[in-house]
C-alpha cells in the first residue's frame, strides 16, 4: 500500500488520479464548508442561516459560485495588473499543494517524503506572500495595511508554532509524517503535550486570520480588509484559500496530536476506516473553528502581539527544553533519527 501511494514509482497517470482523488473532495469540502460556518453560527445565535436554495439551504454554496463567477472582475486603474490577479491564485495554490504529503489513512498519501514536515511548515509560510502581494498591488491604503498586519501576524506565530512541532519531533525522531502518527499508536501527543496541543491550535486561528485574530479583515478600521478591492471570481479564490487553509491547519493538528487516521481505541481497525478517523477529527477542529469565531471578540493589534511575542513563544521555548530533558532523562528518546 505505501509503494502503491508514494507518488515516486507510478506511471504519471497514476499519480494524476491520485492527486484528482484527493483535491476533487477536498475542493467539495471548502464549498460546504461555507454552508456549515453559517449553519452553526445560526444556530448558536439563535437564528435560521441559508434555507432558501435547496432543502434546508444545501445548494447555497452552487449558489455563490455562480454568483461569483458571474460577476465581472474589477482592477483598479492604479493597480499592477499582474500581481493583482496573481495574489489570489497563488493563495489558492498554497493551500492545495500542501496536501500532497499529508496522509489521510494507511499508505493514503500522495508524496510520502522523509521531510513531510519541512514541506508543510515552508507551504504554509509561503502563505502570507499572497496577502502582501493583494496588499500592495491594490494600490490601496486599506489593503496594504492589512497585507502588513498579516505579515506581522503570521510570522509572529509562525516562531511558535516552530518550537511546537519541534517538541513533537523529539518525541518521533522523524520528519515523516506517516511515521509521526504511527509513534502515537500507543498515546495521542495532545495528552503528553497538552498545553502545546493547545498553544497550537490558538496559533492555527491566528496563521489562518480567523476570530479572535482576524485583524487584516477587520472591518471597522479596514472597510473590508486586504481583499476590498477584489471582486468575482478573485475574490471567491482568496474566500476559497481561507477555508482551505482551515482546514489544512486542522489536518496538521490532526497529524501532530490526535493520531492522524487512528482510531480512538486499541483495537485493530480496516485500512479504510483510517480516512473516516481522520475526517471526524478534522471536522471536530473545524467545529471549535467556528464556535471560537461565534464566540469571542476581536483582539486589538496590541493584544494579539503580546500574546505571540510574550505568552506562546517563551512558553513553547521552555515546554521544548523541559520535553528534551523529560526524554533524555527518562531514556524515551527515540533511537534512531531519519
Amino acid at each position: 500500500m505505501d509503494e502503491l501511494w508514494s507518488g515516486y514509482l507510478l506511471p504519471g497517470g497514476i499519480i494524476v488520479a491520485q492527486i484528482l482523488a484527493l483535491l476533487v473532495p477536498l475542493l467539495v469540502i471548502v464549498a460546504f464548508l461555507t454552508l456549515f460556518e453559517r449553519k452553526v453560527m445560526a444556530a448558536m445565535q439563535l437564528r435560521l442561516g441559508p434555507n432558501v436554495v435547496g432543502p434546508f439551504g444545501i445548494l447555497q454554496p452552487f449558489a455563490d459560485a455562480l454568483k461569483m463567477i458571474f460577476k465581472e472582475t474589477i482592477i483598479p486603474t492604479g493597480a499592477n495588473k499582474v500581481i493583482f490577479l496573481a495574489a489570489p491564485m497563488l493563495t489558492f495554490i498554497l493551500a492545495m499543494i500542501a496536501w500532497a504529503v499529508i496522509p489521510v489513512g494507511a499508505g493514503l498519501v500522495i508524496a510520502n517524503i522523509n521531510v513531510g514536515v519541512l514541506y508543510l511548515f515552508a507551504i504554509s509560510s509561503l502563505g502570507v506572500y499572497g496577502i502582501v502581494m493583494a496588499g500592495w498591488s491594490s494600490n490601496s491604503r486599506y489593503p496594504f495595511l492589512a497585507a502588513l498586519r498579516s505579515a506581522s501576524q503570521m510570522v509572529s506565530y509562525e516562531v511558535s508554532m516552530g518550537f511546537i512541532i519541534i517538541s513533537v519531533l523529539l518525541c518521533v525522531g522523524s520528519l515523516n509524517l506517516s511515521k509521526i502518527v504511527e509513534a502515537q499508536r500507543t498515546v495521542w501527543f495532545a495528552l503528553p503535550l497538552f498545553p502545546m496541543f493547545i498553544i497550537f491550535f490558538i496559533s492555527t486561528l491566528a496563521e489562518t486570520n480567523r476570530h479572535p485574530f482576524d485583524l487584516p479583515e477587520a472591518e471597522s478600521e479596514l472597510v473590508a480588509g486586504y481583499q476590498v478591492e477584489y471582486s468575482s471570481m478573485s475574490f471567491g479564490l482568496f474566500m476559497l484559500g481561507e477555508y482551505a487553509n482551515m482546514i489544512l491547519m486542522c489536518g496538521m493538528t490532526t497529524v501532530l496530536f490526535l493520531g492522524g487516521w487512528l482510531a480512538p481505541y486499541p483495537l485493530p481497525t480496516p485500512v479504510w476506516m483510517g480516512p473516516f478517523w481522520f475526517a471526524l477529527k478534522v471536522t471536530l477542529l473545524l467545529f471549535v473553528f467556528i464556535w471560537v469565531r461565534a464566540t469571542l471578540p476581536r483582539y486589538r493589534y496590541d493584544q494579539l502581539m503580546r500574546l505571540g511575542w510574550k505568552v506562546f513563544l517563551p512558553f513553547s521555548l521552555a515546554w521544548l527544553v523541559l520535553t528534551a530533558a523529560v526524554l533524555v532523562y527518562f531514556d524515551l528518546a527515540p533511537k534512531t533519527v531519519m
